[in-house]
This record gives C-alpha cells, structure tokens and sequence, in this order.
C-alpha cells in the first residue's frame, strides 16, 4: 500500500512540473509575439532571462521520472505516464526555446520601425496559445476527445503561416531594403508554426497515454 501511495505522489508531482511548464511556455509564446509588435526590449530580454527555469524544470522532471522507474518499478499506465513525462517536457523545452527565438528578433529589430503592421502574426500567437493551453488540458485530464480538437487548429496555423510568407516576400520583392526585417519576421512564423507543432505532439502522447497506441494527430 505504501508502495502504490509513493508512486502515486510521483506521478502527481511529474505532472505538477509538467503544468508549471506548460503555464510558462504559454505565457512566453503571448509575450514574445507581444514584445514584437509593441518593440518592447524590456519584455523580450526577460523572455529570454527566464528560459534557464524551463531547462530547470525540465531537468527536475527527467530526474524524478527516473528515480520513480528505479524505485517504484511501475508497469502498464503508471509506465506510460512516466515516459509521456519525459516526451511532453521535452516538448514543452523546445516551444520554450522557440518563444525566445521570437523574443531575439525583438532585440535584433531593436529601434527599427516595423515594415508593415503586424496581422497575422498575432493571429498565429492566438491560435498558437489556445493550443498550448488546450494541449495541456487534455494531458491533465486525460482527454483524448480535446487532443483531436487541438490538433485540428494546426491547420488554420499553417495557413496563416502560408500568408504570412506570401505577403512577406511580396513586400520583400517590392521593396529590398526590408528584406532583412523581413526574412527575421518570416522566421517568427516559423517558430509559431513548429510550437504548434510541438502542441499537437503532446496531443499525441495524451492518446498514447489513454489508449497504449500511437495516433497521428497531423494526419
């Protein structure tokens, strides 16, 4: 009994961690995009004053994850929880890494006026936050129904992400002294589009977690 009571108090620490990430992730990703649109250095240089935490708590999560696999030995779901653990911050790392990828391009864009207001870009952030958001939901309540739906928002990602090109390199080709500003802004919609890609990931590992197969959420 105490056994399954020291096993049990991992799990819901690893998902406590898990969470923390995902509130930090979330905010980082609103915050970067908000930084570039107001040209507010302040905001992005602490985007990236705070990513040492995300790596910290990662760290702490393959640890404890780790350390429960050698003591506790757990087996069947109690298993899978663990390696989604180890998945989902791995995850939850690399859309922090790209938040401040974004918040660099701030800086490198610093006291230039921007080449045009930025639409959708902001869009993309929304659509993108809701993904984070709704990607951690499903993996703290084990929702595979709201995993599916996530997934699905990755499209209307990817179309925008589509415009953003297009209208970007039309300004480009019009006018070649924005093209530096220009291809860094291309570059956002990049990171945008992979942290959607990395919240349909953890949407995958929410099915993988609940039904023991591999979905392909981007299908």
């Amino acid at each position: 009994m105490k056994h399954r009571s020291n096993l049990e108090s991992s799990l819901t620490k690893l998902q406590e961690l898990l969470v923390e990430m995902g509130k930090r992730v979330e905010k980082a990703t609103q915050e970067a995009v908000m930084s570039l649109k107001n040209g507010d250095l302040e905001l992005a240089k602490n985007i990236v004053g705070q990513d040492p935490l995300l790596n910290q708590l990662e760290g702490q999560i393959l640890e404890l994850g780790a350390k429960t696999i050698a003591t506790q030995q757990p087996i069947a779901k109690d298993m899978r929880k663990i390696v989604i653990s180890f998945r989902i911050a791995s995850d939850l790392e690399r859309m922090g890494d790209l938040a401040v990828d974004i918040a660099k391009v701030t800086i490198r864009l610093s006291g230039q006026e921007l080449m045009k207001p930025l639409i959708d870009i902001p869009q993309m952030a929304d659509i993108v936050s809701t993904m984070i958001h709704e990607s951690m939901e499903s993996y703290i309540h084990e929702d595979v129904d709201l995993a599916y739906k996530m997934a699905k928002l990755d499209d209307k990602v990817d179309h925008l992400y589509s415009q953003v090109l297009h209208e970007l390199f039309k300004y480009m080709i019009e006018s070649p002294p924005t093209i530096n500003q220009g291809m860094l802004l291309c570059f956002v919609g990049r990171y945008l589009e992979r942290i959607a890609d990395h919240a349909t990931n953890i949407g995958e590992n929410v099915v993988y977690l609940v039904s023991n197969t591999w979905p392909d959420l981007n299908a």
